[in-house]
């Protein structure tokens, strides 16, 4: 089969199976993967059959979601899942006339979010959706925490999400640095979303940032030639010391027993002992 006749997204999942991206972690590959989005501009139908309406027999429906356009400008703010919507409208609002093409676009407000996990306040572009979401969830931090990254749909709300996350598995003390109670309350509070600190870095990376990321982890400075040879250098000086001592001791002992006629006291055997065992971890 030509090439041109698979789907251009099969090489996207193909690169991600060699080089520095099969050396990825694991649940950040698994974050990579494409998941539906709740729909918010539309409503799906939920069931695959119903009765037409004109014929009463049983027909097969299917959900098609509306096409929306995400401008770069909702990865820096947070629009709760809205988008650009194109269409047509009526001229004059008479069905008559000509269609016309148009955009429908959300509003955007201004606001001051405050987040508990972080002690900030950020000045953020959101939508009206937005304010309803952060409501439903009980506060500003578990909209972020709780939403999944596919209803973020923002860089802004992901990078967010991994800088409270680290927070939250670093314990950090930086936080109401001069009331503990506050801070183990606001710890015990999200107690619930932490995660460990090594996955908690990875959260909300984009494909080149974690290649980056991970090129920095992989990296390891080459040791100087000088360095490694004066450490086999002096491992072998030690050990020679090792071997002298042994023989000017063994010579005392023997001494020490034609003058006296008697065996080698119990110090002579603990020296013995003590000298194998350095021996062995030189």
């Amino acid at each position: 089969m030509p090439l041109y006749k698979y789907s251009s997204k099969i090489w996207d999942a193909l690169k991600l199976k060699s080089g520095i991206y099969a050396r990825l972690p694991k649940h950040y590959l698994k974050s990579l993967e494409l998941k539906e989005p709740t729909p918010v501009h539309w409503r799906p139908l939920g069931v695959q059959y119903r009765l037409s309406p004109k014929t009463g027999q049983k027909e097969r429906v299917q959900d098609v979601p509306i096409p929306i356009y995400y401008p770069p400008e909702s990865q820096n703010g947070l629009w709760g899942g809205e988008g650009f919507v194109s269409g047509f409208r009526y001229a004059h609002n008479d069905k008559m006339s000509n269609r016309l093409p148009k955009t429908w676009k959300p509003q955007l407000l201004k606001r001051e979010l405050y987040s508990e996990i972080l002690d900030h306040k950020f000045t953020i572009t959101v939508t009206p959706r937005t304010l309803d979401l952060i409501d439903a969830a009980f506060g500003f931090d578990f909209y972020i925490l709780k939403t999944p990254k596919e209803d973020l749909n923002s860089k802004l709300g992901m990078d967010l999400k991994r800088a409270m996350l680290l927070r939250l598995a670093r314990k950090d003390t930086q936080l109401y640095p001069d009331d503990a109670v506050t801070r183990d309350k606001v710890y015990n509070k999200y107690k619930q979303f932490e995660i460990p600190e090594d996955e908690a870095e990875w959260v909300g990376l984009t494909l080149e940032e974690a290649v980056e990321k991970q090129r920095q982890l992989e990296h390891k400075e080459p040791e100087p030639q000088f360095k490694v040879c004066a450490e086999k250098l002096i491992e072998e000086l030690h050990i020679q010391k090792l071997s002298e001592t042994s023989e000017i001791f063994v010579c005392q002992c023997v001494r020490d027993t034609q003058k006296t006629g008697s065996n080698p006291d119990l110090s002579h055997f603990l020296f013995f002992a003590w000298l194998e065992e350095h021996s062995t971890l030189a």
